[in-house]
């Protein structure tokens, strides 16, 4: 019975000393530093993989914890067949112990684990900022589903906006069908030098339903040719509707056509179109109320 109170007390030894030093050689080099350049938005490779050692850390002592608990328990059934109440009773207490002490050290590291992946995401967000309002607008050579090119190079001195369109998407069909959402703000900045593009990213659609489409809802604008993705990945289109308004060769609105998802608000307050309110400003010479918003809709459909 002595050997088996020995060989528990070392193990809770051994263990709780390896638990008590873990993960605390990294503890001041977990810093996420996000990538510049083409790779911004995400944090650097060697921040993923102190991610990834964190999460080794968490792995190996949740493995500690299960041995130790494993052999006690062999050792406090060894006690309790020899009868030896009080050594029992000991062991038992010493497994709850134990546990309780490897518990808070788990907690501690699903904590930090937590604040790393959160600054990562405020870091990502801090870096795709800059580059969603205020940066230069590609400038490809467009062809419409009609045959017509289209040069924004032309139309620097302009505001553009861009619509990515998908005619069997929900959310699109809303604002051509239920509403006329698009066409309507189309025309209605239409005297006011303000070009409206839409685009198609869908990779399986056809020329042919584009046109049909355009010419059934009367749309006052081409259907641009986005079947390859070029242009929606060089804009960061992601949804559709996705609204991208250029001023003068810059981007100064990027996200969502409106508050409201198939007319309904998002919230609390009424429906407000943004788009409306970007164009109301910039068409009498001011700046645009705000640069960007979440998009919703269906995901472009891009050939993978």
């Amino acid at each position: 019975m002595k050997r088996n109170l020995i060989s528990a007390l070392t193990v809770l030894a051994v263990l709780a000393t390896g638990s008590s030093v873990l993960g605390q050689a990294e503890e001041g080099r977990l810093r996420p530093r996000a990538v510049e350049g083409p790779g911004a938005g995400r944090p650097r490779p060697e921040f993923r993989l102190q991610v990834q050692r964190l999460q080794q850390q968490i792995d190996k002592l949740q493995a500690e914890r299960d041995a130790m608990v494993k052999e006690l328990k062999a050792i406090h059934a060894a006690a309790t067949e020899e009868k030896a109440t009080k050594t029992a009773a000991k062991i038992k207490e010493l497994i709850g112990k134990q546990q309780k002490v490897y518990q808070v050290r788990l907690e501690e590291l699903k904590v930090r684990q937590q604040r790393m992946q959160q600054a990562a995401r405020m870091q990502a967000d801090r870096q795709e900022r800059p580059r969603r309002g205020g940066r230069r607008a590609p400038t490809p050579l467009l062809t419409g589903f009609d045959g017509k090119i289209v040069k924004l190079a032309d139309h620097q001195d302009q505001i553009v906006v861009l619509e990515w369109f998908n005619f069997e998407c929900p959310f699109s069909k809303y604002h051509h069908e239920a509403k006329r959402t698009m066409a309507d703000l189309a025309e209605k900045y239409k005297d006011k030098g303000v070009v409206w593009l839409a685009v198609n990213s869908t990779h399986h659609t056809t020329p042919e339903a584009n046109v049909a489409f355009a010419k059934k809802h009367k749309l006052p604008y081409p259907i641009i040719d986005g079947r390859s993705g070029r242009v929606g990945r060089a804009f960061g289109a992601k949804t559709t509707p996705h609204m991208i308004v250029i001023d003068k060769g810059t981007i100064v609105y990027d996200g969502a056509i409106d508050n409201a998802p198939l007319g309904k608000v998002q919230g609390t307050g009424d429906p407000v179109n943004y788009v409306d309110n970007v164009l109301a400003n910039l068409t009498s010479g001011q700046k645009a109320p705000l640069s960007s918003t979440k998009p919703y809709g269906c995901s472009v459909k891009y050939k993978k």
